[in-house]
């Protein structure tokens, strides 16, 4: 570079610092997207994807998901629509398909991948090529000691270290052996096997589906769209695919504790016993809590159960305007329940019902009735009876759980002048105003399945076993490097370094020197 100063001239002290100190040279598009990658890959990013990929699935467990609980969202609108919005606005209702959890999801695949593959790279190499050679000044080792012996010691101890499972190198006058590389090894398994879970997630994810069906016992199911009470596919999942087969419901039991007085009363076993039709023909099955029914590409799971009482409900004319099981939902422990019974099609009026059941009834002494206990040894009915419009012929959606008393009238129960209808199993009651009749005709009982479809899941837990296996050999393999070399004077040094905490390093010196000293050659 030309100098345009007189040759006399002489520096400061600042412009001689701005003339030695480094270059800096522009940093142009390229320059940024190699910065950006080098960030993305980084062990760092990758461990911080991970924790920010464990915080965003905690708004999963807090909030119901379409996926999983479509009722539980829709109760979230009813009771709050305001905040329901709002965090359906963030896809809290839908997490795990979410803009936000899917972008942490891929930046973390990428960013485990931008690790692995160079670290793979040079752990092959290093695995290829010979062991270090033997540096000058041993005394600086971890572990270290020195014995009689000479160059003859060495071909002794290339011999021992081998067996002992090292990679050794034989040089003129010293060996460098090695082990423990299955420590990266394992280490690199465990997040290849990572990244395998999160493909079986989202492959898996992508083409499975899960519906929801509750059926009475004697009802029978059809796997198709029509016959789910709910159904959420996949994004890639083609609902034309589904399994052809059918389920009928035969009977439901609860196992009670009766031993345990501390216990009594608490459920200890669910079986539903099923009969299933499909391309083999009929066959008979159990489907437990944690023990489905698995069939080809499909797993049938008990989620819940509850009774069901069999009503009829007949209007004004003495005609039959409702009649069959109903489910009630259990509200507490002792499975009292809560149900709606319809009859949009009564004359006079349509005819609502609100009830509750109580399978082992006691009447409290404010005249409230309660269950002591979740089976059935004494049921009870309660209704309360509402007459009006039901809402049902505007073409409005409305919750088969829930009755909306706005434009009805109640002609019994706490608000009206007549009080609620009371019936146990055989019997019926009168509406009052000559609305119709109710009648409590029998008890049976619900279960609640899911019906599930992941080809991801036994990739997941293949997955999931490798990188365990993997974590354990990296936690529990040592990575050692051990020398022996001859120095002046007849005498051997024998010294040894480890990557990490190797409490056992320097049992390995005293244990070579032991077996060199004594001429023994083995494990």
């Amino acid at each position: 570079m030309t100098s345009y100063r007189p040759s006399d001239y002489e520096l400061t002290r600042e412009e001689r610092e701005l003339e030695q100190a480094p270059k800096r040279t522009k940093f142009g598009f390229q320059g940024w997207l190699r910065w950006m990658w080098r960030q993305l890959t980084s062990m760092r990013t990758a461990l911080i994807l991970l924790l920010l990929l464990a915080v965003a699935s905690v708004p999963g467990s807090v909030y119901p998901q379409r996926s999983a609980d479509p009722n539980g969202v829709r109760l979230q609108f009813e009771e709050n629509p305001e905040l329901a919005e709002v965090l359906d606005t963030l896809q809290l209702f839908d997490v795990y398909t979410s803009v936000w959890f899917s972008a942490i999801y891929i930046l973390l695949f990428i960013s485990l991948i931008g690790c692995v593959v160079p670290r793979t790279q040079v752990h092959w190499r290093a695995m290829m090529s010979k062991p270090v050679k033997t540096p000058p000044n041993l005394k600086r080792m971890s572990a270290y000691e020195t014995q009689r012996g000479g160059k003859q010691e060495l071909e002794q101890a290339a011999r021992i270290l081998k067996k002992q499972g090292y990679r050794v190198d034989l040089r003129e006058d010293s060996v460098s052996a090695e082990k423990g590389y299955l420590k990266e090894t394992g280490n690199l398994l465990f997040h290849y096997a990572l990244i395998a879970v999160l493909i079986a997630v989202g492959v898996g994810g992508g083409n499975s589906y899960i519906g929801q069906r509750v059926l009475v016992e004697g009802d029978m199911f059809v796997n198709n769209l029509a016959s789910y009470d709910s159904f959420s596919p996949g994004t890639f999942y083609d609902e034309n695919n589904l399994y052809p087969f059918s389920m009928r419901l035969d009977d439901f039991q609860v196992t009670y504790d009766l031993q345990n007085p501390a216990n009594v009363g608490a459920p200890i076993d669910f079986k539903a016993s099923v009969t299933v039709f499909d391309e083999n023909g009929e066959s008979q099955g159990e489907v437990k809590v944690n023990q489905p029914l698995e069939l080809p590409g499909t797993g049938v799971y008990l989620m819940g159960n509850g009774f069901a009482p069999i009503i009829t409900v007949r209007d004004g004319d003495g005609r039959v305007a409702f009649s069959g099981p109903v489910v009630f939902l259990p509200q507490d422990g002792n499975l009292t329940s809560l149900g709606v019974i319809k009859a949009p099609d009564a004359n006079p009026s349509q005819i609502g019902l609100i009830s509750f059941f109580y399978p082992t009834a006691e009447q409290l002494p404010s005249g409230a009735y309660t269950s002591i206990y979740p089976d059935a040894f004494d049921p009870l009915l309660t209704m309360n009876a509402y007459v009006g419009d039901l809402g049902l012929d505007d073409g409005v959606p409305r919750n088969v759980y829930a009755l909306d008393v706005t434009d009805l009238t109640e002609v019994a129960g706490r608000d009206a002048d007549n009080p609620g209808l009371e019936l146990r199993p055989g019997e019926s009651a009168e509406i009052p105003g000559g609305y119709g009749s109710v009648s409590f005709d029998g008890l049976t009982r619900y279960a609640a399945f899911d019906i599930a479809h992941n080809p991801g899941g036994f990739w997941i837990l293949l997955s999931s076993m490798i990188a365990l296996a993997g974590l354990i050999a990296s936690l529990l393999i040592p990575r050692r490097r051990v020398w022996v070399k001859a120095v002046a004077d007849e005498k051997i040094e024998i010294a040894a370094l480890a990557r990490g905490d190797d409490p056992r390093l320097e049992d390995v010196v005293s244990d070579l020197g032991k077996r060199l000293e004594g001429g023994k050659v083995g494990n």
